[in-house]
């Protein structure tokens, strides 16, 4: 099993810094590590030439934006998976690879757990098991957590006219239109950097999703997912287990209407 790891930089030294020690460092030997920088002024290419030694490919010029450095990046990839542990992010410790390769068999995508600030897990697998649509509409994919197979990157480039979703729309396209393989591993993938340029974002994010959202999908359906996701409460997450239950399910129900006429 080859892994592609690669990172995507531009004037971040000191996240790039503690991406490639957390690559270099790995205990698995099968990778090669592809870095594409974006024309750092910032002493970003000093660090890549000290550590060129370590790495497999690495190019420092302007670029059209993220996803146009990610697909450069896929274009040199030869490994059976690919990860982007984009600088500023870091594999959660030197095991990463060697635990990933002892679950993967050969799912389209393998996504492992990411956490930030004090280990705080982010983007838990789908409640009921199988990943959904419903499961993208409402939340994401962390791509630091994601073992994608370069196969299926090759045949999806990400969208370099979207700034901040390309990676939410690469999963739509794979996972839900195609109906890949996902599968979800408890091992600790990655730390993430939550100063990362999607994090700062949140309602250019939004905007990005409803345009792609829009354009794959016919708008009657699209109705009954935002009906959905504003119907959204804590007790929805026990839906299943209490339909089980028919009894407690019907008392819940009839407290909830006297507790609605109370409020009125």
């Amino acid at each position: 099993m080859i892994f592609t790891v690669i990172t995507i930089n531009y004037n971040n030294l000191e996240g790039l810094r503690h991406t490639i020690d957390s690559v270099v460092n790995q205990t698995y030997d099968n990778y090669e590590y592809i870095i594409i920088d974006g024309g750092s002024t910032d002493g970003s290419l000093d660090i890549i030439k000290r550590y060129n030694d370590f790495i497999t490919y690495w190019v420092s010029e302007k670029d059209r934006g993220i996803y146009h450095a990610m697909n450069k990046g896929v274009t040199q990839a030869h490994g059976d998976y690919c990860i982007f542990m984009n600088s500023g992010d870091c594999f959660y410790d030197r095991d990463v690879l060697t635990n990933v390769s002892n679950v993967i068999t050969n799912e389209g995508v393998v996504v492992g757990k990411v956490v930030y600030d004090n280990d705080n897990i982010i983007s838990p697998p789908p409640k009921f098991g199988e990943l959904t649509l419903y499961h993208l509409y409402s939340g994401a994919i962390p791509h630091q957590g994601s073992f994608i197979k370069t196969d299926l990157l090759r045949k999806y480039p990400y969208d370099e006219n979207l700034k901040i979703s390309s990676d939410w729309k690469f999963f739509l396209q794979t996972l839900i239109l195609d109906n890949c393989s996902i599968r979800y591993s408890d091992v600790f993938v990655a730390r993430y950097d939550m100063h990362g340029f999607s994090s700062s974002n949140p309602e250019l994010m939004l905007q990005e999703k409803e345009k792609v959202l829009s354009s794959i999908f016919p708008a009657r359906v699209l109705a009954d997912y935002r009906h959905m996701k504003a119907s959204e409460c804590l007790t929805q997450s026990l839906t299943i287990q209490l339909r089980q239950h028919y009894r407690i399910d019907k008392f819940l129900y009839r407290l909830g209407v006297i507790i609605l006429k109370l409020i009125k």
